[in-house]
């Protein structure tokens, strides 16, 4: 926050792409039979909302070789609900660049649902306090049931954070949940 807060996270944001995409060529050189890897960078809503951003991305990508398909940028709901308008209009030239779009920690924020079906992403990011009970509690697992069930009416996929247990993995399976982090 106080990064944020003072303008720094853009040079740390900055940096951040930049040797996320190194690395990732690297592995991708290290290991050529498995060129479909991509790593995900978070975007804050400074960085997101700097003038620049388009502009970086796009040399970071140049600069260190590594192909759009391969890049995952995650924003944050708060960060698209700061200016919605413009974040909008951004991740509609980002996505021209073909590089993969997430909505992170949806559910956590005060995101509009009338912004959600505007937006240009691939997939909505489920907060990890929704999945953390969601074996014990039915009222989590019928609120992530509920996203679920909202993202793929969307064509959106859907990554949900926090899974720590088999029980865990296997309800969100069960839901139809593409991708896991924990």
């Amino acid at each position: 926050p106080l990064a944020e807060e003072n303008g720094l996270i853009v040079h740390i944001g900055r940096w951040m792409l930049r040797a996320a995409c190194l690395q990732m060529r690297q592995w991708q050189q290290a290991f050529p039979r498995r060129p479909a890897l991509t790593v995900s960078v978070n975007l804050s809503a400074r960085q997101l909302l700097h003038p620049e951003i388009l502009a970086e991305i796009r040399r970071t990508l140049r600069e260190t070789g590594l192909s759009p398909r391969h890049l995952k940028l995650e924003i944050t709901e708060s960060a698209m609900m700061e200016n919605a308008e413009r974040a909008i209009e951004l991740l509609e030239a980002l996505k021209r660049t073909r590089l993969k779009l997430m909505l992170d920690d949806f559910g956590t924020g005060y995101s509009s649902l009338s912004y959600l079906h505007r937006l240009p992403i691939d997939a909505l990011k489920v907060d990890r306090s929704f999945v953390m009970h969601m074996h014990e509690r039915a009222e989590d697992c019928s609120f992530v049931e509920t996203i679920v069930d909202l993202a793929h009416k969307l064509g959106r996929e859907v990554v949900c954070e926090g899974v720590e247990l088999p029980e865990q993995a296997a309800l969100l399976r069960s839901l139809g949940v593409e991708y896991a982090q924990g």
